[in-house]
């Protein structure tokens, strides 16, 4: 593990495969857009959909988003998204059509919601209802991060939930959400199948999608600077990402 200031850039995306068919997975805030001080305050540039699914048209279908976001939400900042994409920290997956690969999560008890909201509401936390979960963001109280986390883990111990952290924000999930999760289903698709995997992602949840790729013979590309990656190579920014991609 390291820190990106460690890590070489990546080689270009036509060799980072060598001979192999290359599958992308990328995450999407911090990734692909810059990142916000509310979920809903990103800036999608309008012409990115367009361009993920040219990119994906080069890699012959191999290309998935992967979020933590649920996919109604990305749906709603890429409409008319018409590439593979996994939401809800990987548990949620469609075809780029729409189909469901697998099933729907279920959220989480009304109890676990109403307690989020509360504290939420309480030490002036920001709450986001999410399919698969729920969020606390603190990034306008930095300081407050300790005490959120404390309580998320308590309540995550109490009703057999999974806690997901990331840059000023704790989520409560349910067991077995994660982006790793998400490559391996999409690789046991036949578009996907055989294809050397790489995910791209800035945060602490792509960790698992940098691993998952690396067992099943690829790797990882952090974005941005974060010490303790199992990443193999860095960019700096989401701009020099855009680039790389050809996007």
């Amino acid at each position: 593990m390291s820190s990106s200031h460690a890590l070489p850039s990546p080689p270009p995306l036509d060799r980072l495969a060598g001979d192999a068919p290359l599958a992308l997975f990328l995450d999407f805030d911090g990734t692909l857009v810059e990142l916000a001080d509310t979920p809903d305050g990103i800036h999608v540039p309008p012409t990115l959909c367009e361009r993920l699914k040219a990119l994906a048209d080069r890699l012959e279908g191999r290309l998935a988003l992967v979020s933590g976001r649920a996919l109604a939400d990305i749906e709603e900042h890429l409409p008319g998204i018409a590439v593979a994409r996994a939401g809800s920290h990987g548990a949620a997956r469609k075809y780029p059509e729409g189909r469901w690969l697998g099933e729907e999560p279920k959220g989480l008890p009304a109890v676990v919601t109403d307690a989020m909201r509360g504290i939420a509401e309480r030490d002036g936390l920001l709450y986001e209802t999410k399919s698969h979960g729920g969020a606390l963001h603190y990034r306008a109280g930095p300081e407050k991060g300790p005490a959120v986390l404390a309580f998320a883990q308590d309540l995550a111990d109490e009703h057999g939930l999974a806690v997901k952290t990331g840059r000023a924000v704790v989520e409560l999930v349910r067991p077995g959400a994660d982006k790793g999760g998400a490559v391996r289903a999409f690789l046991a698709t036949p578009v996907f199948a055989g294809a050397q995997p790489w995910f791209v992602g800035d945060d602490v949840t792509d960790d698992d999608g940098f691993s998952a790729c690396s067992d099943l013979g690829g790797g990882g590309v952090l974005v941005g600077d974060r010490e303790n990656s199992t990443a193999d190579f860095a960019l700096a920014n989401v701009a020099r990402t855009i680039e790389w991609l050809g996007l």
